[in-house]
C-alpha cells in the first residue's frame, strides 16, 4: 500500500479524497517542504493559487539568509564551473564547503581560463580547520563567530581597519588575487553573513575580480527559489489568501503561522528527503512522501521519487542549474506528486461564480 489515513492504509483514491476534502474545509492553508523537481514544485504553486494558500519550502531559513541581501544591494556571483576554470584563490568560510563536492573539484586543479590560467590554486579557509587530506591555510573566525570574522575581514580589505591583525594576511592574499572566490552556505553564514560577504566581494571588486559561490541546500531551495521566480515573480514565501501573490518571508513563515494559530490545514511535499517538522504535529496535515511510513500525518500519500522512479528537473549541485536526471529505476507506481498535486486541484476548482441578471435599461 502506498496511502494511508490515520495510519490505516487505504487505497490511492480513498486518500486522495480525503486529502481534498481536508484542504477543501480550510480557510487559509499552507503548502510546505517543496522537497521535489521542477514540475510537482509547480504543481504546488499552482495548486495554492486555486486555493488561497500560502507556500514555504522546507529551505526557507538558508534560502532567505541569501535572499535578503540579494534583495536589499545585489551581489556578485559566479558559477562552480568558472571557479574550476578561473580562479587562482578560493576562500572557504565555515565548515559546510569541506562537506560538499565543489571545494573536492577545485582541490584537484588550477585554473586553466583567464589571467590566472597555469597559476597554482590557493585554498583558504576562515572559521573551520578544513579537510586536513587538502592542502589549505586555515584563519580562525575568533570568539565573535563567522559574521563578525567577515565583518573585520571586509574593514582590512576596504583599508578601513589598520595595524596587525590575525586576518591581516588573508585580506592580503584576497586582494592580490587574480579571480577570487569565496564558497560559504547561507544556512551556516546566516543572514549578517551573508549581508557582510556580498559587501566584502563588491569591495574586492574595487581593487580585483572575485566572487561569491553560494552552495545549495539538501532540499531543492534554489529551484523552488526559480520556480517561485517564474511562477510570481517573486521569492517563495508567498500567499496567494487575497488572490494574487504576495511575498513577505515573515508573514508566510510556516512555522511561525503554525504557532499563532494562522493555518488551519497543511500540505507537506517531500519526494524527496525531508523530515516533517513539529509544527505538522500541530495542523492537519497532508504528507506526499517519497519514503513514506503511514504515520507521518493524517493523510500520507506515497509518491514516486524524481531521479529514481521517474525522470525529473532538479537541482544540480555541480552545475548550479536545475538539470535533468534521467530515472535510475522507472516504474509507473506510485505516481510523480505533480499528478497528485494536480488531481486535489481539479477536485477543489471551485465552480464560476454566479453572474447577477442585468436588468434592461
Amino acid at each position: 500500500m502506498s496511502a494511508w489515513i490515520d495510519g490505516r492504509a487505504v487505497a490511492q483514491e480513498a486518500a486522495v479524497a480525503a486529502a481534498a476534502a481536508l484542504l477543501a474545509g480550510a480557510r487559509s492553508p499552507v503548502l510546505a517542504g517543496l522537497c521535489a523537481e521542477a514540475a510537482s514544485v509547480q504543481a504546488a504553486f499552482d495548486l495554492a493559487r486555486a486555493i488561497g494558500a500560502s507556500l514555504d519550502p522546507a529551505a526557507g531559513s538558508a534560502l532567505y539568509a541569501d535572499l535578503g541581501a540579494l534583495a536589499s544591494g545585489g551581489a556578485m556571483t559566479t558559477t562552480p564551473a568558472e571557479a574550476r576554470g578561473r580562479a587562482d584563490v578560493v576562500l572557504a568560510l565555515g565548515a559546510a564547503p569541506w562537506a560538499s563536492d565543489v571545494l573536492s573539484d577545485l582541490a584537484a586543479e588550477g585554473p586553466v581560463r583567464g589571467r590566472a590560467a597555469g597559476r597554482p590554486r590557493t585554498l583558504l579557509a576562515l572559521g573551520a580547520p578544513g579537510d586536513g587530506a587538502v592542502q589549505h591555510i586555515a584563519y580562525p573566525a575568533g570568539e565573535a563567530g563567522l559574521p563578525a570574522a567577515i565583518g573585520l575581514l571586509r574593514g582590512l580589505v576596504g583599508g578601513r581597519i589598520a595595524g596587525p591583525h590575525p586576518l591581516a594576511d588573508l585580506a592580503v592574499r584576497l586582494r592580490e588575487a587574480l579571480y577570487g572566490v569565496i564558497v560559504y552556505d547561507p544556512a551556516e553564514t546566516g543572514a549578517l553573513g551573508a549581508e557582510m560577504l556580498t559587501g566584502l566581494v563588491k569591495d574586492l571588486n574595487e581593487i580585483t575580480r572575485c566572487f561569491a559561490l553560494p552552495l545549495g541546500d539538501p532540499h531543492q531551495g534554489r529551484a523552488v527559489a526559480q520556480v517561485a521566480a517564474w511562477s510570481t515573480g517573486q521569492g517563495p514565501r508567498t500567499g496567494f489568501g487575497r488572490g494574487y501573490p504576495e511575498h513577505d518571508p515573515w508573514r508566510f513563515d510556516a512555522e511561525r503561522q503554525a504557532a499563532a494559530g494562522e493555518v488551519d490545514a497543511a500540505l507537506w511535499l517531500a519526494s524527496l528527503p525531508a523530515p516533517l517538522p513539529a509544527w505538522t504535529r500541530t495542523v492537519p496535515t497532508v504528507a506526499l512522501l517519497g519514503a513514506p511510513k503511514g504515520d507521518e500525518a493524517r493523510v500520507v500519500i506515497g509518491v514516486g521519487v524524481p531521479g529514481e522512479a521517474f525522470g525529473a528537473a532538479l537541482w544540480h549541485p555541480r552545475r548550479a542549474v536545475i538539470a535533468w536526471h534521467d530515472a535510475g529505476a522507472p516504474r509507473p507506481e506510485p505516481e510523480p506528486a505533480a499528478a497528485i498535486l494536480a488531481d486535489l486541484r481539479a477536485r477543489l476548482a471551485a465552480s464560476p461564480a454566479p453572474q447577477p441578471e442585468r436588468t434592461p435599461c
